[in-house]
């Protein structure tokens, strides 16, 4: 008799914030069918991952379980949830089910890689069932910063799994579908096995505040007003996008989206019908046209992103725009951990500029679509599972989350990437694990995090890069002194010699003193060659950096 199993996996998103990507499967051990929920990305920083521009999760364990995959299911159109999504399908090549504007991102990226748009499935929210191989799964819409969001019912005949996405409990969203405690409350009433739930604000001790509460402190800031006005908000929150730009409007300013990301959110919100009633807008180069006090611009860069419309206009005039003293600066938005000092520039430059800037460390005009730790105790409450198991989280979230759970008298696991649960009994079991890895975007090139490439970066910005020539005749003996050339290092040593020369001549007597059989070894004479570069380096600079060897021969020519 065959024996099924109800399998979870995380492969990012479980023990961090962002690059999302779970997979579920049901089927006898080792040939389960298999749903994936999410492909996400997160991006890199110059600390850890300098040059790269996006960071995604490694999905080779289920690359060579490709055809086992019934479907992609994409909860909502975030980054950290479908940004990975053009890079990665190829290697999956099975169809991605999303709601109406989800969907219509999800197609944006799959265009911009040269691929099929058509592989996305478009459905509407519950009570459609989409069949999947042994599961069926409902889009439950839940409230969040982004149109559309959904959970998923997740059913198989081993019990049911709803899968929270990112929520928040709001009754008044503006845009996108409100917090609608009877049909979580229904689900719970059905029946549910275990909920895998985003767990980010579990520290937020006070219950979330709608995002309809901060229309009243935006129109009276921006009605007060006297020179331009210039807002900053996540692109994708068009429910704030909208209410900054009525705001704007009921100020008597015209109002200029500045910024790709954020002009494509909203014209896919309207195209998708999720948004209507957006106030109108002037172009970018008619912004200039327009007298300071007339005008407000809405704007890309929250995070102090170099390249975003916040930050360009920090730096200087950007489409003919330029701040100045007596303008007003707002951050709609909160500084995601990490993203500090990018902020912290930015605020510094326009504060430089005599703008007045102005963010929401009193909480007037921002609110957070993320559930806090008194509405995650209610849905456990609505849902009644079996059991919890934490997402969307760093470790401490997903520790502090599970404990919540316990408290509330429900069994929870901790479940962080790369770990794979049986769910089909009464307490959720490790059975497996693997090493959950990572995949750059490195410029247009994909790389594996282990592959070495940003490794050798980082010693170099750290060291420094030494460049070797040595030309070596027909006899393997020496064509005149080797020279060095140095990148990311200074001139002279402590001594006051320049550091380049005295690594030559410490290197023309190591060659003197070398014998025939190390001259004609490359590999010796290469290492023999470095150890001498970071020795001189050592003592006169304290630095060992990266060296690099070129060996010419007479003969290999």
């Amino acid at each position: 008799m065959t024996v099924n199993r109800l399998i979870y996996r995380p492969l990012g998103g479980a023990g961090e914030i962002g690059m999302n990507c779970y997979v579920y499967g049901y089927g006898p051990e080792g040939r389960e069918r298999l749903i994936v929920v999410d492909l996400g990305v997160t991006f890199g920083d110059m600390e850890t991952t300098p040059g790269v521009d996006l960071i995604m999760p490694d999905v080779t364990w289920l690359a060579e379980r490709a055809d086992r995959i019934e479907g992609i299911f994409i909860t909502h159109g975030h980054e950290d949830h479908v940004g990975a999504v053009g890079h990665l399908w190829p290697r999956l090549r099975a169809p991605i089910h999303a709601r109406r504007f989800t969907g219509a991102l999800a197609k944006l990226k799959l265009e911009e890689h040269g691929q099929d748009p058509n592989v996305v499935q478009i459905h509407e929210a519950r009570p459609e069932w989409i069949e999947a191989g042994p599961f069926r799964v409902q889009f439950v819409p839940v409230a969040h910063s982004i149109p559309e969001s959904a959970g998923l019912l997740i059913e198989t005949h081993l019990g049911r799994i709803f899968h929270s996405g990112d929520f928040k409990l709001d009754p008044t969203p503006g845009v996108g579908d409100p917090f609608e405690p009877e049909v979580l409350a229904q689900i719970g009433r059905e029946g549910v096995k275990v909920l895998t739930c985003d767990s980010t604000n579990v520290f937020s001790m006070h219950p979330g505040r709608s995002e309809a509460t901060l229309a009243k402190p935006l129109h009276e800031l921006i009605g007060s007003a006297r020179g331009l006005v210039a807002t900053t908000t996540f692109a994708s929150n068009i429910a704030r996008v909208k209410t900054l730009a009525e705001a704007g409007r009921a100020a008597g300013r015209s109002v200029c989206l500045m910024g790709r990301a954020m002009r494509k959110m909203v014209s896919v919100g309207q195209e998708t019908g999720v948004l209507t009633g957006f106030p109108p807008v002037i172009a970018p180069e008619d912004a200039s046209s327009v007298p300071r006090q007339n005008l407000m611009l809405i704007v890309t860069g929250t995070q102090g992103e170099r390249r975003a419309a916040s930050a360009q206009l920090s730096r200087g005039k950007y489409l003919g725009i330029e701040m100045k003293e007596g303008d007003t600066f707002l951050f709609s938005s909160r500084t995601i951990p990490g993203n500090e000092r990018g902020v912290g520039r930015v605020v510094n430059a326009f504060s430089e500029m005599g703008v007045d800037v102005i963010d929401d460390h009193d909480g007037l005009y921002h609110v957070s679509g993320h559930a806090n730790r008194p509405d995650l105790q209610q849905v456990h409450r609505l849902i009644k599972p079996e059991m919890v198991i934490p997402l969307h989280g760093e470790h401490r979230h997903l520790r502090e989350h599970a404990k919540l759970a316990i408290e509330g008298g429900i069994a929870a696991e901790i479940v962080t990437n790369g770990m794979m649960m049986d769910l089909s009994g009464d307490a959720p079991e490790v059975t497996e694990y693997i090493e959950a890895g990572r995949i750059y975007l490195d410029g247009s090139v994909l790389i594996g995090a282990l592959d070495g490439v940003v490794r050798d970066r980082i010693r170099m910005s750290m060291n420094g890069h030494v460049i070797i020539t040595l030309l070596l005749d027909e006899n393997d003996k020496p064509l005149g002194d080797p020279w060095a050339e140095m990148e990311g290092l200074p001139e002279f040593g402590k001594g006051g010699r320049v550091l380049s020369e005295m690594i030559e001549a410490e290197l023309t007597e190591f060659l003197d003193r070398a014998g025939a059989k190390l001259l004609r070894n490359d590999e010796k004479l290469d290492d023999g060659i470095r150890r001498v570069v970071r020795q001189v380096s050592v003592e006169e600079i304290g630095k060992k950096p990266e060296v690099t060897v070129v060996v010419s021969r007479l003969s290999d020519s």
